[in-house]
């Protein structure tokens, strides 16, 4: 299967079986990036292997995932569905597109479990700064106005409880208005 068909096939599960959330795809993250990421009450990244790709760049591909998203998930292939359990940690899910005779078919081979790895710096990385204004403010912290992207970021990061810096990240994720866009995505 080509990334094409396995995107489509698993985007109507994920709507199945996530309920209401939000996807981005194609997102730079580090020096990789994300086929695509979903924002829930967490933030799920997904890596697609497609029978025609390689293993070639998956491990920096895992240290970059791992660094940006509570949850990693890569999607595969048939001709890969032996061989990807021995190239991801054990932290990661694995899901399995096959061509069946009842029409595509998603298999779970192993769920996902929290990472260990991630780095609420490197997901607040990912808003902008009426975003990172907009969290300062529901929870309570210095505004940091004037500052750096990462100086507000290191600030805003200090005086949160993590759970409720999760919460605000999905929030502001979830609700982003395009219309406001302001450029600044990873400056």
């Amino acid at each position: 299967m080509k990334d094409k068909s396995i995107r489509i096939v698993i985007f109507d599960w994920l709507e199945e079986n996530f309920g209401k959330m939000r996807i981005f795809e194609e997102s730079p993250i580090g020096k990789s990036r994300c086929d695509f990421y979903v924002v829930t009450d967490k933030l799920t990244g997904f890596e697609i292997k497609s029978d025609a790709d390689t293993y070639e760049r998956l491990s920096s591909q895992v240290k970059n995932y791992d660094a940006y998203f509570d949850q990693n998930y890569i999607v595969v292939g048939e001709q890969h569905k032996k061989s990807v359990v021995k190239k991801v940690p054990d932290h990661w899910g694995i899901l399995c597109v096959s061509d069946e005779e009842e029409g595509f078919v998603v298999k779970v081979i192993r769920r996902a479990v929290n990472n260990p790895k991630v780095k609420r710096e490197k997901q607040m990385s990912k808003l902008w700064h009426n975003e990172l204004t907009s969290i300062a403010k529901k929870l309570g912290t210095p505004l940091y106005m004037g500052q750096r992207k990462q100086t507000r970021i290191k600030g805003i990061i200090k005086h949160s409880e993590d759970s409720a810096l999760l919460g605000a990240i999905c929030e502001e994720l979830f609700e982003r208005d395009y219309t406001n866009y302001q450029g600044d995505e990873d400056d």
